[in-house]
């Protein structure tokens, strides 16, 4: 069964965050047809701002995609909310997805700019702090606590102890949390020669006020007064869709590319948070626009003859 071409995009992005949207508009000013889903709740959607991103230091994450979003319009790209649970190979070298409703899309590549999920540390009052004064990205938020009194909290077999140290060019009042995890010889005396502080004892729950952190409470009733707190917790990806199409992942759990963004499968390529370690929005919005241009170009090889320009009436 050929997919009339009516229904054929020539690429779905799944996914509607740094990565995706600019990927969206490139491959728009390059006249193609794009399809783009997003689920509407990005990683960072409990942030209060944004950084490390020129000209949009400090914006609210949500509102960084408002104004993306609003840079399309103008564009040729549709645009669908929910989220893709399946995708699979179809006929003459087409994908097709499906939606939580069930309908389905066609399209000659795919773009996964699906992210990943941060897993909190199953401490009592984290949740309500998280975004505002405690973090996982010290490039992201140590700007913002600096000269302030830090925790820092490993989880689920980390031990913090990298995170601890990173955190020292923003701050001289560091304490490591281990949350009950005991420290070698070796690692205490690492943070010996580091002037970082190590506390042992089972964290009971954070209190504070407003979305600021103001005290760790521990099990056995004392309290660390602390004005922030980052952490160190397992990461995994925001969908299945890579492990469905059988494509490769790191050792670390991301999903494996090439230079080109290319996955291991072909047709189906990867930008952003799922598939990099270097994880800033700047860095994912580079990535959206490289893999943009790297599928364009590939499209261009396989089509026979690129008429696209003429079907456009003048400006």
């Amino acid at each position: 069964m050929k997919v009339p071409n009516s229904k054929l995009y020539d690429v779905i992005i799944i996914g509607g965050g740094p990565a995706g949207l600019n990927a969206a508009l490139l491959l728009a000013r390059c006249l193609r047809k794009v399809l783009l889903f997003d689920s509407g709740k990005p990683r960072n959607y409990k942030s209060q701002a944004l950084h490390g991103f020129i000209s949009r230091d400090g914006i609210n994450p949500l509102e960084l995609l408002r104004i993306a979003k609003e840079e399309l319009n103008k564009y040729d790209v549709s645009f669908e909310e929910g989220r893709i649970v399946k995708a699979n190979f179809f006929e003459n070298d087409a994908f097709e997805v499906t939606d939580e409703e069930g309908k389905k899309f066609y399209s000659r590549k795919i773009l996964l700019a699906t992210g990943i999920v941060d897993q909190l540390p199953p401490i009592a009052g984290i949740d309500r702090l998280y975004g505002r004064s405690v973090h996982h990205c010290p490039y992201c938020d140590g700007w913002e606590v600096r000269l302030k009194p830090i925790a820092v909290v490993g989880g689920n077999g980390k031990s913090g102890l990298g995170l601890a140290v990173s955190l020292t060019n923003w701050s001289d009042d560091i304490v490591l949390c281990t949350n009950g995890k005991s420290v070698s010889r070796d690692e205490m005396e690492w943070m010996d020669m580091k002037e970082i502080k190590v506390e042992t004892r089972k964290i009971a729950r954070l209190e504070g006020r407003a979305g600021q952190l103001e005290k760790i409470i521990f099990e056995d009733g004392d309290s660390l007064e602390r004005s922030a707190l980052f952490f160190s917790s397992d990461k995994f990806q925001r969908s299945d869709l890579a492990e469905q199409m059988g494509c490769r992942f790191t050792d670390n759990g991301l999903i494996y590319t090439d230079k080109y963004l290319q996955t291991s499968v072909r047709g189906i390529f990867a930008a952003g948070d799922a598939a990099k370690d270097m994880q800033l929005a700047v860095i994912a919005a580079a990535e959206g626009a490289k893999a943009a241009l790297v599928i364009n170009k590939l499209l261009q090889k396989e089509e026979k003859k690129f008429h696209r320009a003429k079907l456009l009436r003048p400006i």
